[in-house]
């Protein structure tokens, strides 16, 4: 079920502030994802997109976070913004973007990026940075002259939510809190308890 305008309004309304606070990465989060055995982890990111149908953020699809959500295709997101006392929790299935669009974000790239994506072998054990830097060398090589394309193993998800909450710091912890999910007419508002 796409987001309503007034969920995605408020999502901008909180981005929008946190650049004018001059938040240092306003576009970070924390996914959290399970592993098939079990195990959660998390770790931060950048956000790369968001509309009525969800949060999209890019990796590799071979590292630790893309073989948990191919084993368990959930997630969670935690966006933080100190400066204006302000969180958003998602939560939500997820799914892989089209090739397309995944193509015309990573050609949006700088050519140094899309080099590293060919050169890292994300979240597995790497002896120096020297062997890492060698990859690039060799990348470099290999396209010298022409455009990188994406390779296979890089792409977008897309984070499908199922609830998203809006947190508002206020004096004595008594906090608002707001939390939309999908109900039998459309998307449900409740105020919860700080």
């Amino acid at each position: 079920m796409s987001l309503p305008v007034e969920v995605l309004q408020k999502f901008q309304d909180c981005l929008d502030k946190a650049v004018a606070a001059k938040e240092i990465e306003p576009t970070a989060f924390s996914l959290s994802t399970l592993a098939a055995n079990g195990s959660v982890s998390a770790r931060m990111l950048l956000l790369k997109g968001f509309d009525a149908d969800g949060f999209v953020f890019y990796t590799n699809l071979e590292s630790d976070k893309g073989l948990q959500i191919a084993a368990n295709p959930r997630a969670a997101l935690v966006f933080f913004w100190k400066t204006i006392n302000r969180q958003v929790r998602v939560e939500g299935r997820v799914e892989q973007v089209p090739d397309q669009q995944a193509d015309e974000y990573f050609a949006s790239r700088s050519r140094a990026s899309q080099l590293g994506a060919w050169a890292s072998q994300q979240s597995r054990p790497l002896r120096s940075r020297t062997e890492l830097l060698k990859e690039v060398i060799k990348a470099e090589a290999r396209y010298i002259g022409r455009p990188v394309p994406r390779p296979a193993h890089w792409s977008g998800y897309r984070v499908i939510p199922d609830m998203i909450e809006f947190w508002y710091r206020k004096r004595s912890r008594l906090h608002d809190r707001f939390r939309y999910t999908p109900g039998p007419d459309g998307w449900e508002c409740r105020r919860l308890y700080p």
